[in-house]
């Protein structure tokens, strides 16, 4: 199998893998116990939780962990609307987030916030300048993506930082923390995931920067001060401390060079779109629409040769309705269609580019010859 689908998940690491199974096996104590087990699991928890804070740059009491990025996202955006409810009702995000931050966004709509959408452009960016002309006396949160999961925009958070200063920030920075560079400094709440680095699905986190004011949304016990109730995942979070640890961003300066190496493959095809920013990206995402491929019948038959790649977000993939990110991009629906998203990990290798070359051309070369796409 050649594995190119690693912004819908990763391969957990050996390393990983050793440090959270002592805590599904022999140290399987509740970390809220007050007997010799639940010491044991509160100190692994509380060493994890420096780890995390170490390696993102933030203080230990700022971490708060949760079951993953969108659980994450959800009490980011509707725990900070909560709380500020008393100083404005609008909200602003982009039109390419993920969809566990539009449909958050969608709800909090339903019930009486206003929400402004600012546009990208054809690379897929946020124009700081966008977001400074959607605040208003009431906004009381924005929240923009670091990287996007579809086309791997890096979007200026520095920046847009700069003209949101009087309101709570949140960036979702799943497909960023350990691939490119995050400052804390920019923003007041982040989102980051441990299987989208090596780590165990299931696991993720909230940076909170401190006096950010954020209303619970899971209740019913006061654990991770009292901001998300529920027993920890001890097991989940020692993996999500050591995969953060062994994630380097320096490292991606290999994978993007892979990166590169592939869409040179592909673009001997001819007809070969590449989306996103070419300057402001990430190192491990690269979507193309091949002319005259439809992208279902691309993945399945990649998939039947071995390599596994998606048409966008895994969230929405069951859908198959046409990228919400390529629409807001401005590409055309017969190019939408015909997206296919390979991304690369930290554990990709040359051989399995290699492979790919091999490979993939030849699969959609056929495949533009006999489909309905064409005629």
């Amino acid at each position: 199998m050649i594995y190119l689908d690693n912004a819908a998940t990763t391969r957990v690491r050996p390393e990983v893998r050793a440090a959270l199974e002592p805590f599904l096996d022999l140290e399987y104590g509740n970390a809220s116990s007050l007997h010799a087990a639940g010491r044991r699991a509160r100190r692994a928890l509380e060493d994890a939780r420096e780890r995390v804070a170490a390696r993102l740059g933030g203080d230990p009491k700022e971490i708060v962990f949760t079951s993953g990025a969108t659980e994450s996202n959800a009490l980011a955006i509707a725990g900070a609307a909560e709380a500020l409810r008393s100083r404005g009702d609008h909200l602003v995000t982009s039109t390419i987030e993920h969809p566990s931050v539009l449909e958050t966004v969608a709800r909090l709509e339903r019930q009486g916030w206003r929400v402004t959408r600012v546009p990208v452009n054809g690379d897929g960016l946020v124009d700081p300048g966008s977001v400074a002309a959607a605040l208003t006396p009431k906004t009381v949160l924005v929240s923009i993506m670091t990287v996007n999961n579809e086309v791997g925009s890096l979007q200026p958070i520095a920046a847009i930082r700069k003209v949101a200063r009087s309101v709570v920030l949140h960036t979702d920075a799943a497909q960023a923390v350990g691939k490119v560079p995050v400052d804390l400094r920019d923003v007041d709440l982040l989102t980051f995931s441990a299987h989208k680095l090596h780590g165990p699905k299931g696991v993720g986190g909230l940076w909170v920067r401190k006096g950010t004011p954020l209303a619970a949304q899971s209740v019913g016990g006061g654990q991770e001060f009292e901001r998300r109730a529920g027993t920890e995942n001890v097991a989940g979070i020692a993996g999500l401390a050591a995969a953060l640890t062994l994630a380097s961003p320096e490292e991606m300066d290999r994978v993007d060079g892979l990166r590169e190496k592939l869409r040179a493959g592909l673009e001997g095809l001819g007809g070969v779109r590449v989306w996103g920013s070419p300057d402001r990206r990430a190192p491990h995402v690269l979507n193309v629409s091949v002319e005259g491929v439809d992208s279902e019948a691309a993945i399945l038959a990649l998939d039947a040769a071995g390599v596994c790649v998606s048409s966008g977000s895994a969230c929405a993939s069951m859908s198959m309705k046409p990228s919400h990110v390529l629409q807001a991009m401005g590409v055309p629906a017969e190019l939408s269609k015909c997206s296919i998203r390979f991304s690369l990990s930290a554990l990709s290798t040359e051989e399995e580019i290699d492979g790919a070359r091999s490979i993939v051309p030849g699969i959609l070369s056929r495949l533009r010859k006999i489909s309905p796409v064409t005629r």
